[in-house]
């Protein structure tokens, strides 16, 4: 992986960058109004959609479009676009529709890009917080700017891990993940967005964070984050039709791999 040569990667870098700020700002723009906002229901009631998505969405594409015609563009609103240049960018709008419709600050904007299927870049703003999280493929990962670098004494004992549960998965599933956890030893947190908590893992906040079923959307910047701030991610598959399916998604710094790894079974 580290022999992996991406061309283009800085100019895509400074754009998801500044991309993420934009639509940031409109993610919050819709938040401080979110009373006007008409919220629709997804096949699970507890899982909405507003037009604040699907205009976020609109715009991160529209950018990338402009800039970038030959990458393909994956958003959790408008599904894949397949491109011709080997650049996927992979978006989602904002991730914590939930937090955010219902006035709580756990909500990001996030913005991967995959290279041959490896995430070369991850971008995630959580405007309500101020910060901008951002990572590419062998340059590090930053916090506004300032470096991120996971400390290895973390360990699920000493730190908090984030759980990720969704209708995908059976009550009894989740249960069972959480039981694990603090039968070792350990202690959870969930604030409603998978992005925003693998963003933590990567600023140490959380030594970790497992969701038995995710979508690349909500992964892919994370994952870039975790890794160039020194943890580990489970591979997610990005060959063909597997990249707009679920699976599980799981990074931990390295303090807590083996022990994570052992939880959810990978």
């Amino acid at each position: 992986m580290t022999s992996h040569v991406v061309p283009g990667l800085e100019a895509r870098f400074a754009l998801a960058e500044a991309v993420a700020r934009e639509a940031g700002a409109v993610a919050l723009d819709y938040f401080k109004r979110r009373e006007t906002l008409v919220i629709e229901t997804k096949r699970d009631p507890q899982d909405v959609v507003s037009i604040a998505d699907r205009d976020v969405e609109n715009l991160i594409r529209a950018r990338f479009n402009e800039a970038f015609p030959a990458d393909g563009v994956l958003g959790e609103e408008y599904g894949l676009e397949e491109g011709t240049s080997g650049f996927t960018w992979v978006v989602d709008p904002i991730d914590g529709t939930s937090p955010f419709v219902n006035g709580m600050p756990n909500w990001c904007v996030s913005i991967g890009l995959l290279h041959d299927g490896v995430p070369v870049v991850g971008v995630i703003s959580a405007p309500c917080h101020d910060e901008l999280y951002a990572a590419a493929f062998g340059k590090g990962a930053t916090l506004n700017g300032k470096k991120l670098s996971l400390d290895a004494s973390r360990t699920i004992r000493n730190a908090v891990t984030g759980i990720g549960a969704n209708n995908h998965v059976t009550p009894a599933l989740v249960a069972g993940i959480v039981e694990s956890l603090l039968e070792a030893g350990g202690n959870f947190i969930r604030n409603g967005s998978g992005a925003l908590m693998l963003a933590y893992v990567a600023a140490g906040r959380l030594v970790g964070y497992y969701e038995p079923y995710m979508h690349a959307w909500d992964c892919m910047a994370g994952y870039c984050l975790v890794r160039e701030a020194g943890g580990w991610y489970h591979p997610f598959p990005t060959v063909g039709e597997q990249l707009t399916k679920g699976a599980p998604v799981l990074a931990a710094a390295p303090g807590a791999i083996d022990d994570l790894r052992k939880l959810a079974g990978v």
